[in-house]
């Protein structure tokens, strides 16, 4: 009980100091408004805003106002910007976005991702929630083998992407403090629809896209869309091992009191998993393994065809591997805004998911004599995901009161989430050829064979063979005032994080080959915390403002603290915590928009990683400037982004690596978008780069910088039909996005890859 009283206490200690950082937050606003008065104001804002500053924001806000009165900073992009950045993926979308890393080079799915600074120690995104429509994906992002961009599609379906970096997502979203990620979905608002063909050039991929959405009269609308794929995966397989779809629809019923929405969801998609591949390094730098191309290289080939293994009733499953990453979810929601009068409104947003699936991806065990042999000892991470499914429920109250010529919004919400976390794990390890496009499955002596040199039971010493069944209810109840009286906003807010965990842990009788009933552990723990944020902005004129927030947020811990220290109350349980500060400015004229924050985040953080086995406890600090600009002069269109990043670890018990910069933390992470549009041709790029940065907290091995161009040309052949060429990674760029600590397997972005696609409008 000692550790919850700890926690609530610190919770409380730190809303005490956000009213005294709201206090210096006021009065520099109010200085800076007085040197405001004096001013002209500046041109009114060009025709084009390619920052959409005018945009009212959604996400991550208790108040619906625009970008250019929100203290936050906060990113969107539109589904025609979507179709043009080349992404193959959601988290591929995601690297366009300033201030946010996003490592996509996993596939369609378990992608790294993280914003400014905050460090990237284990896989999925720990401290960046990914939402649909507001409400989160999974309730944790960093679920092993079970992330939540692996549950989520970036189809036709999409109208737009909403980014909030820090700010008030620690407080009005939980395990979010880095930031929120909001696809929104189309409603049907406005009267048309697409369909969508697509086709690999050079590479086997065949897709269909659509949706149409109207009005069905009387207030009432609908909206539908999904999409059909078969083909190679992104990388030159040789086999089919992405096939599979989505379909969603929705129903909204506008009435004068406000509206209401049903919407329904079903996935089910096989995608390949790319893991690191062998490489070896000396003088800290990486080299590739003749034969095998970090950008193509893909292990699971028909001479590696089925896998068996055991699950979690005791028996055997036998998995096609190139099955690969196999997600299904099928989600219901409801959604209401009601207007109860005299000021009051009411907002309720209510979905329920199942998630199931299965992860199978080859992951080197070692690099074959550091390059020396003809073959290397692969671990096939076969891992059962029995239950992911959940239920969200985010219930809010607003009120407003005009008062002094100005007007507050008192906001009072609670939200409530329910999510499994059960996964068997079973790990056989096979010997293949040293060869990255068509790799053998060879016995301990060399010979050729189908089957594994160990099963699951010795792996790596036998630690790997679990099953565990956890459910985490979190309950939150959160409140926020804004005050809004002219050019100046200010706000405030508080949210009580309360979980509960119950469940159980299982391991392995690798001697006996059977689940061991006397390893059974019991989960049964309770983890509370309170954070705030509070934030001011001030618009000099329409055309310029200024804003700057102080936050403290949380992000639990689901299965990484399994099969550690005792999770049945008796010691205290490790939380991930961040402090944020950030200041910015917000600028429009002649056609450009400039977006500039300076941030500052302390970190403090437990973690395990399956790769290596280990449990750490680190600190980081990290500040340094964000940059996002648009300009649009004639037909030329320019958008991108720099994020300037020194960070550090403060802390940890490995003292060797405190003072070093956190593994794949790059200075230096930029985006730039040009696009040329002349009559019905249209050409345009989208280039993300990185400074170099380390593969490891020990800072001995380095991973090179990079420059990655997808480019796109679209052909308006009537005003209705547009025909289009996209390339991902068109110069074919080597880019490293992760190394194990001990060298000797690295993982890259994929090679060149292009596709045409057909697309009608109606």
């Amino acid at each position: 009980m000692q550790h919850r009283s700890l926690s609530r206490a610190r919770g409380w200690r730190h809303a005490s100091q956000a009213g005294f950082r709201l206090q210096i937050l006021c009065t520099a606003l109010a200085a800076l408004g007085a040197g405001a008065q004096a001013q002209e104001a500046t041109p009114a804002a060009a025709a084009s805003d390619g920052l959409k500053l005018d945009q009212v924001v959604l996400t991550g806000s208790s108040t619906q106002v625009s970008k250019m009165k929100q203290s936050l900073s906060v990113s969107s992009i539109d589904a025609e910007q979507m179709g043009k950045i080349g992404a193959t993926n959601a988290a591929e979308l995601l690297r366009s976005v300033p201030g946010l890393r996003s490592e996509s080079s996993g596939g369609e799915g378990n992608a790294n991702i993280t914003v400014r600074g905050v460090p990237l120690s284990a896989g999925g995104s720990r401290y960046v929630q990914m939402q649909e429509d507001g409400l989160p994906v999974l309730l944790f992002g960093d679920i092993a083998f079970g992330t939540a961009d692996q549950f989520l599609r970036a189809d036709y379906n999409v109208e737009r992407l909403e980014v909030v970096r820090g700010g008030s997502a620690s407080t009005l979203a939980s395990n979010s403090p880095g930031g929120l990620i909001n696809f929104i979905s189309k409603t049907g608002q406005e009267t048309g629809g697409s369909l969508g063909l697509s086709a690999g050039l050079g590479n086997r991929l065949w897709r269909v896209d659509a949706d149409y959405g109207a009005s069905l009269g009387q207030g009432a609308s609908f909206h539908v869309g999904g999409y059909q794929r078969v083909g190679e995966g992104g990388r030159p397989t040789g086999m089919n091992t992405e096939s599979g779809g989505q379909i969603k629809a929705s129903f909204t019923k506008k009435f004068d009191q406000g509206f209401l929405r049903l919407s329904l969801k079903a996935l089910d998609d096989k995608t390949p998993s790319f893991m690191p591949v062998p490489v070896t390094v000396s003088g800290g730098q990486i080299h590739e393994i003749a034969g095998i191309d970090p950008r193509k290289a893909f292990f699971i080939t028909p001479s590696l065809s089925r896998d068996t293994s055991f699950n979690k009733d005791g028996g055997w499953t036998t998995t096609a591997t190139r099955d690969g990453l196999h997600v299904k979810s099928t989600a219901v929601g409801l959604e209401a805004g009601l207007d109860l009068g005299g000021g009051l409104r009411l907002d309720e947003k209510f979905r329920k998911s199942s998630n199931s699936g299965r992860f199978l991806a080859l992951f080197p065990a070692d690099n074959g004599g550091n390059g020396t042999a003809s073959s290397f000892t692969g671990t096939l991470f076969n891992t059962s995901l029995d239950d992911l499914g959940n239920t969200f429920n985010d219930l809010k109250l607003t009120k407003t009161i005009a008062s002094g010529g100005g007007k507050f919004n008192v906001v009072g919400g609670l939200f409530y989430g329910s999510q499994n976390v059960a996964q068997t794990w079973f790990w056989n390890q096979y010997r293949l050829s040293m060869d990255g496009n068509n790799a053998q499955v060879l016995d301990a002596n060399g010979k050729a064979s189908s089957a594994p040199i160990a099963e699951g039971w010795t792996t790596w010493g036998g630690c790997c063979t679990r099953s565990f069944d956890v459910q985490y209810t979190q309950t939150s109840p959160y409140a926020a005032l804004t005050w809004e009286q002219g050019p100046l906003n200010l706000d405030f807010s508080l949210r009580r994080d309360e979980q509960k965990a119950s469940g159980y842990s299982l391991s392995g009788d690798n001697a006996n080959k059977r689940w061991d009933a006397a390893s059974q552990k019991t989960i049964d723990y309770k983890v509370a915390h309170t954070s705030y944020s509070l934030g001011g902005n001030y618009a000099l004129s329409k055309d310029l403002s200024v804003f700057a927030r102080a936050s403290n947020g949380v992000s639990f811990s689901a299965d990484r603290l399994l099969y550690g220290n005792p999770l049945d109350g008796s010691v205290p349980v490790a939380l991930n915590e961040i402090d944020q500060q950030e200041a910015g400015v917000k600028w429009r004229g002649a056609g450009l928009s400039v977006f500039a924050t300076l941030f500052n985040a302390r970190t403090s953080e437990s973690n395990y990683e399956v790769t290596t086995q280990k449990f750490t406890a680190n600190k980081y600090k990290a500040s340094g400037l964000e940059l996002e600009a648009a300009y649009t002069v004639g037909e030329l269109r320019l958008s991108g982004g720099a994020t300037f990043t020194h960070a550090s670890i403060s802390d940890s018990n490995d003292a060797s690596t405190v003072g070093k910069m956190p593994r794949r933390q790059a200075r230096v992470v930029w985006q730039l978008s040009p696009s040329y549009t002349m009559g019905p041709l249209e050409l345009g790029a989208s280039l993300v780069g990185s400074g170099k940065s380390y593969g490891d907290d020990q800072n001995t091995i380095t991973m090179p910088g990079y420059t990655v161009v997808n480019a796109f040309l679209s052909y308006q052949l009537n005003g209705k039909t547009t025909l289009s060429l996209q390339a991902n990674n068109l110069f074919n760029a080597l880019a490293y996005t992760e190394i194990e600590g001990d060298g000797h397997a690295a993982r890259a972005l994929n090679g060149r890859s292009v596709r045409a696609t057909l697309k009608f409008d109606f």
